[in-house]
């Protein structure tokens, strides 16, 4: 049977962002909120974000040319724009890239820049609903719960199959966002979401890749791949395991 999906889907988590290490410095001091000047939509890559975007950079420079990408989608946000960017640079030939807001990191509302502690203690009562309706269906105060993410990736892909069908096709995009592409191609129940989430923290820079596989559905083939990074002399970098029933959690992070 024909495949009506792209020949390759790749996911590419950003690198490293002052973000992350903003989030990371937070929970060590068990401070209530991110030491973070920046928007969410402006947060750039750290150095090392710098120098594992340029390690994925080598890696296309190394791929035979009938496996590079021929098209390329980043989320609008700074610290995936510049890792698409700086993967590009050393990437022969030109690439058609293009910006899509559905790809946008998780929008946190009124938690943006605060640790889960900071959201327990000032708002004890979301911290409640939170532990009650759960991770994946709970929405912050004027942001987003996984399940919309979930309806912007539906979105996103139905438009990837009819505009890209048989072409290799990577996306720069965010941690929430890409456990969100799961859940759809691997039809995941909202547990099976969660369990992975937990289990395997999403690298800095990684790889996940799909590719057709029975009646030419997009099929995993690769999750969370570093070896780029790791033999590039860069950090592998990625947040720290946490559970998936943890009343506050660190869905203040920005991934």
């Amino acid at each position: 049977m024909a495949s009506s999906a792209p020949s390759e889907l790749v996911l590419v988590r950003h690198g490293e962002s002052v973000g992350n290490l903003a989030a990371s410095a937070a929970s060590a001091r068990g401070a209530p909120r991110l030491d973070l000047a920046y928007r969410d939509p402006d947060t750039p890559l750290s150095d090392n974000g710098v120098s594992q975007a340029r390690s994925l950079g080598h890696y296309l420079s190394a791929l035979p040319e009938q496996e590079r990408p021929q098209t390329v989608v980043s989320s609008p946000y700074v610290r995936a724009t510049s890792t698409m960017d700086h993967a590009l640079a050393a990437c022969p030939g030109e690439v058609p890239t293009r910006r899509d807001e559905r790809l946008r990191e998780r929008d946190l509302g009124l938690f943006d820049g605060m640790t889960g502690r900071g959201i327990t203690q000032e708002y004890p009562e979301e911290a409640k609903r939170r532990a009650a309706m759960g991770k994946f269906y709970y929405r912050p105060p004027g942001g987003e719960s996984w399940t919309d993410v979930v309806l912007r990736v539906r979105h996103f892909l139905a438009d990837t199959s009819r505009d890209h069908r048989d072409a290799r096709v990577w996306v720069f995009s965010h941690q929430a966002v890409i456990m969100a592409f799961r859940y759809v191609l691997e039809s995941l129940s909202e547990e099976e979401l969660l369990a992975a989430d937990a289990d395997t923290p999403l690298g800095n820079c990684s790889l996940t890749t799909y590719r057709p596989g029975n009646a030419g559905v997009l099929a995993l083939v690769a999750y969370g791949e570093v070896g780029h990074v790791e033999s590039s002399g860069a950090e592998p970098t990625h947040e720290e395991p946490h559970t998936p029933h943890d009343p506050a959690g660190p869905d203040s992070r920005r991934g």
